[in-house]
């Protein structure tokens, strides 16, 4: 199935049912008097999060959604049924906006999360409704009220806690099937990762988190070259980045060179995103002599001037991988300890 992270979608709710207008008409009671009941109330359309769907890729052909109208009132009081509701499931992570004012409306970020994001009408009023000691027979009704009507702009930012971040030809989908059970498509060639691969890191029984592999990113990333922004946006949810940096292929651009253009890509995008803590993996290290790594190693740190985490591995030959991966779970508990409200 074809990744899609965004989809515009029309929402109808149902209108609500008319109020009637009747007489009590029965015999030996004269003077029935008035008794129309109530219209039905018109559906909501209701947005749901679902771990069962993992992308947008349902709205490329259906577009419009339509919750059912209430029924009018009846006589001998009865009111109208309310309509049906239109449930839209969606993958969890699913920011939803409004088209026209672009204002931000619901954060689905947790599987079973709904929204209401149109509502339906107010069933109409019955003659009933309108009787009183000076108008015993009243032919007044209100009609049924109008469901909302909205544009809806839906936008999926993949959850996940660490985000692999790097040049195309990285080793980054390497890397997420050393580490996880995913399995994204390996390939000597840039932009072998089309779309966002999500991976599953388990270490124990309750040890466990989830990484992201971002397809490859080049400089003007965040201006739309490449894969360009359209997939920077998916590591806005992650707390942690590994930043893989290719130290051991020839041709490609030098090690430092690259961590540069990624770092300002990152501001460029988002100067929050650009702070978020990233460690530098310099991958492939199985294509470098043993001597020459810890001076590759410290000549990258002194020309960056890096005083954060760096880590030597080989996704192929999973070399230093679950170094990184114990650490990063280290970490990440450490976070939530630190953010727990006291």
């Amino acid at each position: 199935m074809k990744f899609i992270d965004e989809a515009t979608i029309e929402i109808y709710a149902g209108a609500g049912g008319d109020g009637c207008s009747s007489f009590r008409r029965e015999k030996f009671v004269p003077r029935g008097g008035p008794d129309g009941g109530d219209g039905g109330r018109g559906g909501d359309v209701v947005l749901v999060a679902d771990n069962a769907v993992n992308t947008l890729a349902q709205f490329r052909y259906t577009r419009s959604f339509s919750a059912t109208d209430g029924r009018a009132g009846a006589g001998r009081n009865r009111t109208g049924g309310s309509g049906e509701e239109c449930r839209i499931r969606v993958p969890v992570g699913t920011l939803v906006f409004d088209s026209s004012t672009r204002e931000k409306i619901v954060d689905l970020n947790r599987s079973g999360a709904y929204f209401t994001v149109a509502a339906g009408g107010r069933g109409g009023a019955g003659n009933a409704r309108f009787k009183s000691s000076i108008n015993r027979a009243p032919r007044r009704t209100v009609p049924g009220s109008a469901g909302d009507q909205r544009s809806l702009r839906l936008e999926l930012q993949v959850l996940a806690e660490v985000g692999l971040l790097g040049l195309p030809n990285s080793g980054k989908s390497t890397f997420l099937r050393a580490v996880s059970g995913a399995r994204p498509k390996v390939a000597d060639y840039p932009f072998t990762t089309l779309h966002p691969e999500l991976g599953v890191v388990q270490l124990g029984l309750e040890s466990s988190f989830v990484i992201a592999d971002i397809p490859g990113l080049i400089e003007g990333a965040s201006s739309g070259v490449g894969l360009g922004v359209q997939f920077l946006k998916h590591l806005r949810r992650t707390r942690l980045l590994l930043h893989l940096v290719d130290v051991g292929s020839v041709g490609g651009p030098e090690p430092v060179d690259g961590v540069r253009v990624l770092e300002k890509e990152l501001t460029v995008f988002d100067k929050a995103l650009s702070d978020r803590p990233r460690w530098l993996l310099l991958n492939k290290i199985d294509l470098v002599s043993e001597a020459r790594i810890d001076r590759l190693k410290t000549e990258i740190i002194d020309k960056l001037g890096w005083t954060g985490r760096v880590y030597t591995t080989s996704g192929i030959n999973r070399v230093g991988c679950q170094t990184v991966i114990q650490d990063a779970w280290k970490w990440l508990k450490e976070e939530e300890m630190r953010n727990e409200p006291v």
